[in-house]
């Protein structure tokens, strides 16, 4: 049973973190859908896209670090009801303002630094709690149905949001979002993880950061995985963040192409990582990273071509299997390379990696796309990263090679 992609379901206490986490999930995707289109429609500008996804993101430069050390240090449970409890106060606040009429896009650009800094600590704990509440063998099957929960969330999530909105405002989505943080402190008052040995608080929290993050370069199996999702994070993830672009700008479809090509992206991503794990079983996981990336690539060319919506909904399930096939092949090399001892210091740093390049590249690139437009920037994103691909293959194959290596036991 610890072979299939669903064995971590038998631990109970697994069960209800990925229940909370789903249930957390579907209101985040509401938000963010929601959020999406009330900046497109208020500004049509989508440097404002940018700007979100960088103040909702960037905070983890800091606290993800931060949180990584305090996950190894303290009960990552805590750790995890503490910050949903900020987040459930930052939705309340933004719900409050928009439906009093007082919410203006600084207001959701403030809020959402809060609420990065708090996601960013809840996300370190959960990715490092997730080792500690399956078997060893379990943890690639761990780490693609918590990622199969999150894009759950993105079909459930786009879903309600488009009918929350139709029938209310986006006001109602922010609201729901809310009672979502709050049901995953409560539900956290029950998970109970192995009894494991917490690090010693000796010396400075930035010393422990900065040892860590040594281990983590020092690792080929860490390093390797953490430098590419900063690469990958840059160049073609802020497709994401351009979605109500393409649907409000370029299909000329409202808040019902924002959530129809959301929801998409993620039964692409629920169906991968259902999927995958059983492929990587049969094959490598070397072999199905590989080939997610490359379908990826391909993906987000043609989605950026697509002459209609319906084609890029279409295109867009593939890239969302193919997105999701990339980050959990990444993260489980991550899990499996990481010292015990330092595991949620340096999954830390593979979450700051990914949350600070993602923004950098969205803010950076959503000049452009307001300048030339969605589809020709995209096109660029995808050759640029086929130019750096080919070029790692040719100069450095032990750098792509080693995430496929068996990890060192004990680690």
């Amino acid at each position: 049973m610890a072979s299939t992609s669903f064995a971590p379901l038998r631990h109970r206490s697994f069960r209800l973190a990925l229940i909370s986490s789903f249930v957390s999930s579907s209101g985040t995707w509401m938000q963010s859908v929601a959020m999406g289109v009330y900046l497109q429609v208020t500004t049509h500008n989508a440097v404002w896209l940018g700007l979100l996804t960088l103040a909702a993101w960037l905070p983890s430069a800091i606290a993800s670090p931060v949180g990584g050390a305090l996950a190894d240090r303290m009960s990552r449970e805590r750790i995890i009801q503490i910050s949903n409890g900020v987040m459930a106060l930052c939705a309340t606040t933004l719900a409050a303002l928009y439906l009093t009429g007082h919410l203006r896009p600084i207001d959701a650009v403030l809020i959402a630094i809060v609420e990065g800094f708090a996601g960013a600590g809840s996300w370190a704990s959960w990715q490092s709690l997730l080792r500690d509440l399956v078997e060893t063998d379990e943890v690639l099957a761990a780490v693609s149905l918590s990622s199969a929960q999150f894009n759950l969330g993105r079909i459930i999530g786009p879903m309600l949001a488009g009918v929350v909105m139709g029938f209310g405002s986006a006001g109602w989505c922010f609201a729901i979002n809310a009672g979502t943080f709050y049901f995953v402190v409560l539900i956290y008052g029950f998970v109970k993880s192995r009894p494991r040995q917490l690090v010693p608080p000796v010396g400075h929290l930035i010393d422990q950061i900065r040892h860590g993050a040594k281990t983590a370069m020092a690792v080929r199996g860490t390093r390797s995985p953490i430098l590419s999702i900063a690469v990958i994070a840059f160049i073609l993830s802020p497709f994401i963040s351009f979605v109500p672009t393409m649907a409000i700008e370029v299909f000329h479809a409202g808040e019902v192409g924002t959530s129809s090509l959301v929801t998409a992206q993620g039964v692409g991503a629920v169906l991968g990582a259902i999927l995958l794990p059983a492929l990587a079983a049969r094959t490598s996981r070397l072999k199905v990273l590989e080939g997610s990336l490359i379908v990826m690539i391909v993906g987000l060319a043609a989605y950026a071509v697509s002459p209609t919506l319906s084609v890029a909904v279409v295109v867009m399930v593939v890239v969302g299997a193919a997105y999701i096939g990339t980050l959990t092949g990444l993260n489980s090399v991550v899990q499996l390379h990481a010292p015990g001892g330092e595991r949620s210091r340096i999954l830390s740093l593979y979450t700051m990696s990914l949350s600070v390049a993602y923004p950098l590249g969205a803010f950076s690139q959503s000049f452009f796309v307001h300048r030339f437009g969605l589809r020709p920037v995209t096109l660029i994103s995808t050759g640029l990263m086929v130019c750096v691909y080919l070029s790692v293959r040719a100069t450095a194959p032990r750098f792509i090679s080693v995430m496929g290596d068996t990890p060192t036991p004990g680690a």
